[in-house]
């Protein structure tokens, strides 16, 4: 998924690796509430919300920050699951029948862990949280989806569930000094 070019154009791919067509600019834009959102939110966030092949190229960004981080998640998920919900089961099973001391010993330990892989998960997401371009990208995703929201309010023909994806903790914050990952110098119909 990785590859823009492989991607037929007017295609996506959501957050559960199913292709979705992209809804026109022009569907959106016919309700007014929905084109005005967009050229205010544009301007905030230096974006054309009405530009096909800039939404295109932004859906595909956010495929890709999904999935990098998506991996991630789960391979660090697994840890603290068991170390959060397998304690009961320990505890009930094991440390309830053995001395007072080891069942200090027990909840500290497994305090520890929780925090030291809540730590690792922040420290290997720093990174991102640090990077302006994903940032904007993600500040930019986040009102789309708010715009789309309006244009469907607004009577415009559009699935429920678009864009299919769900929303960035971290996507409240543009930063206009930040650059941009250019589009693709593809031909693409316009």
């Amino acid at each position: 998924m990785g590859d823009y070019s492989a991607l037929e154009y007017g295609t996506f791919v959501d957050d559960s690796g199913t292709v979705h067509q992209l809804i026109p600019s022009s569907v959106i834009a016919a309700v007014p509430a929905a084109r005005a959102a967009a050229e205010r939110f544009g301007q905030e966030v230096r974006f054309d919300f009405l530009d096909d092949r800039a939404v295109h190229w932004l859906l595909f960004q956010r495929r890709e920050d999904t999935e990098r981080g998506g991996f991630l998640g789960c391979l660090l998920a697994i840890p603290v699951f068991v170390l959060g919900f397998g304690a009961w089961p320990f505890w009930d099973l094991v440390a309830s029948e053995k001395s007072r001391a080891f069942q200090v010993a027990f909840i500290a330990a497994d305090a520890v862990l929780l925090v030291a892989f809540a730590l690792a998960v922040f420290l290997l997401r720093l990174p991102d949280l640090r990077n302006h371009t994903v940032r904007n990208m993600r500040c930019r995703a986040r009102l789309y989806r708010k715009i789309v929201g309006i244009a469907r309010r607004g009577g415009a023909d559009i699935p429920a569930l678009y864009p299919y994806y769900g929303m960035y903790a971290s996507s409240r914050k543009f930063f206009p000094e930040a650059s941009d990952r250019p589009l693709p110098d593809q031909e693409r119909p316009a």
